[in-house]
């Protein structure tokens, strides 16, 4: 587990969040304010009644009580009032914040790097931008007002109690260093264990979530039990987590009561005994028990926040550590656009490894594909193919070199524009949880209807498509469960159709299919491909032989170059694994 931050800098990151709503927080700390001089007020006006009724009776006349009972209805009338502004806009102000950073969060992992999610479970993810920000809103709303009406009814008490026996209020609060003591021990082990449940949560969810969509898998080899079994670890050893965190909550509040009750023994006796040596009044007395009792009150509230306070703390570090998780592929500050992209790419000796490890995949590459050209690259696997294609589109950044499309280093245009301009279909067709038409549509945002057809057309799906149930308009299921793999694969297809990028990148597109889908997408494959820069890996060597160049990646690097006929004439690499391939 990660070290864990210091509340101050927890804070110091989490209150810019206030800037946008400062004047609801300034009017909910106002609203405060009047709530507490209601309940300063009071013992005040008991002292009053108090001293009078016993040392001056004839002077406690029906008016008084009467006006004194008029200035409290009317300071309780304000205080309905406050609380209800408190109660309702205060909590929507923390909703708001709550918003806010939920978007922050969403927009920054969007910014992060195929490596970011390749080394985070998704289950873990979804538990911080979800459920660890339920929180906030309690937290932003409560935790200023609370602080702050605590802070105040401490401090005005102790004003006006030390005013009416200096010596009686030391002692009283001589307590209050204790309990701030017995607070710092118990807050900082509550937050370590509800940090430790909202780390176990993210894992139940994960689990939860690979049990889930692997459920065919988990079905086939008829393991429910393995699956029941490793939730109930994980289920029990989040209960553990919940024991020990009750442990510190029932410590803290304990302790917090024990020493509510020392502060009032000390009331009631030392102030007894001043009672008898005439150093303070009947009405004093009974304001020191009113104002201990209020005072408490006050403690005790933030005693009963702590958890909510620790809860909000723990979902603040968490957001923190995301946010703070750096966006490995940035843009320069005058990035431009990339425009009229014709598809001339340039490998200018690229070298690339792993961040989180230091063996290179590829090494000083150098190639050159013009425009419209058609690249295949093949080799046994771990060559480098892929990570070769996903430095175009920079899914990841070269470590040396540099990549160039129409003379320009990818890393001189904005993402968007370089993005735009590549196409990528991948053997792992992804399709999300909505309607055919949806998922065609993601390929260019805001297309109408027809174009979304032609599309489909182009790619060979309109046919299949229009014989599903709803057509165009068929829930696909969640990641297209509903549709078999060559019509997810021609779904795939139709939306980069719509894209209509200039340079396009297979990967495996056909491998996982059987041979009638492979024939019907490779047809779409290659009218796709037509008056584009392609490239394209395949393990199926027969569906590269038309390709202009074929490339032979291995771990050494490109081994072989040229066309289908040179590199069979040549008897090297490539034509045994093409006369491996073509005797299975």
């Amino acid at each position: 587990m990660k070290k864990q931050m210091k509340t101050g800098e927890l804070v110091r990151r989490f209150l810019p969040y206030f800037k946008k709503y400062r004047g609801i927080l300034i009017f909910d700390l106002i609203c405060a304010s009047l709530t507490t001089v209601c309940d300063l007020v009071f013992p005040l006006i008991v002292r009053r009644i108090t001293d009078l009724g016993i040392s001056d009776p004839a002077s406690l006349t029906v008016s008084l009580i009467l006006r004194l009972g008029s200035l409290y209805l009317i300071l309780r009338l304000l205080d309905a009032a406050a609380n209800f502004y408190m109660q309702n806009t205060g909590h929507v102000m923390g909703a708001k914040i709550e918003t806010d950073m939920r978007r922050d969060l969403f927009a920054h992992l969007q910014k992060l790097s195929f490596s970011y999610f390749s080394s985070h479970k998704v289950g873990q993810i979804m538990s911080r931008i979800t459920s660890d920000l339920f929180d906030i809103t309690e937290f932003a709303h409560h935790g200023p007002e609370e602080f702050f009406i605590a802070g105040l009814k401490i401090t005005v008490s102790f004003i006006i109690l030390f005013g009416v026996n200096p010596l009686l209020t030391l002692i009283v609060f001589a307590v209050l260093p204790l309990i701030f003591i017995f607070v710092k021990f118990f807050n900082t082990r509550m937050r370590r264990a509800f940090k430790a449940q909202r780390v176990q949560v993210g894992e139940i969810n994960s689990q939860v979530e690979d049990s889930l969509l692997g459920i065919r898998v988990v079905k086939s080899f008829a393991n429910e039990p393995i699956e029941k079994a490793k939730f109930e670890a994980g289920n029990k050893e989040f209960l553990r987590l919940k024991k020990l965190g009750y442990l510190y909550m029932g410590g803290f509040g304990s302790s917090n009561r024990f020493f509510e009750g020392l502060m009032y023994l000390i009331v009631i006796v030392a102030g007894a005994l001043f009672l008898i040596k005439g150093a303070i009044t009947p009405g004093d007395f009974t304001a020191y028990l009113l104002y201990v009792s209020s005072l408490f009150a006050s403690i005790r509230t933030i005693i009963q926040f702590t958890e909510q306070f620790q809860r909000g703390m723990t979902g603040i570090e968490r957001f923190c550590e995301i946010m703070d998780a750096p966006a490995d592929i940035t843009e320069k500050p005058d990035a431009k656009e990339l425009k009229n992209v014709r598809g001339d790419i340039v490998f200018d000796n690229v070298t690339f490894h792993y961040s989180d490890d230091n063996t290179e995949v590829l090494s000083g590459i150098n190639i050159h594909i013009p425009e419209g050209h058609s690249v295949a690259l093949v080799g046994p696997s771990g060559g480098g193919k892929t990570t070769m294609c996903n430095l175009i589109p920079r899914f990841y950044d070269v470590t040396e070199g540099r990549i160039l499309i129409d003379g320009t280093d990818i890393k001189d245009v904005t993402l968007r524009s370089l993005r735009s301009a590549i196409g990528v279909v991948q053997q792992d067709v992804y399709l999300f949880s909505g309607t055919v038409f949806d998922n065609i549509e993601y390929g260019l945002p805001g297309s109408d209807r027809e174009a979304v057809i032609e599309a489909a057309k182009a790619a060979g799906a309109h046919e299949f498509i229009c014989s599903l149930p709803d057509g165009y308009d068929t829930y696909v299921g969640e990641r297209g469960v509903k549709l078999s793999g060559g019509q997810k694969q021609r779904i795939s297809i139709a939306r980069v159709f719509l894209k209509n990028p200039p340079i396009l990148i297979l990967d495996e597109a056909t491998s996982a299919l059987d041979n009638e889908s492979e024939k019907v997408v490779q047809d779409s494959l290659e009218r796709l491909a037509t008056g584009r820069t392609v490239l394209t890996i395949a393990h199926r060597l027969t569906t590269v032989k038309n390709a202009d160049t074929i490339l032979v990646l291995t771990e050494n690097g490109i081994e072989e170059q040229g066309s289908h006929k040179e590199l069979m004439d040549k008897n090297g690499l490539y034509s045994k694994l093409y006369s491996m391939y073509a005797s299975m």
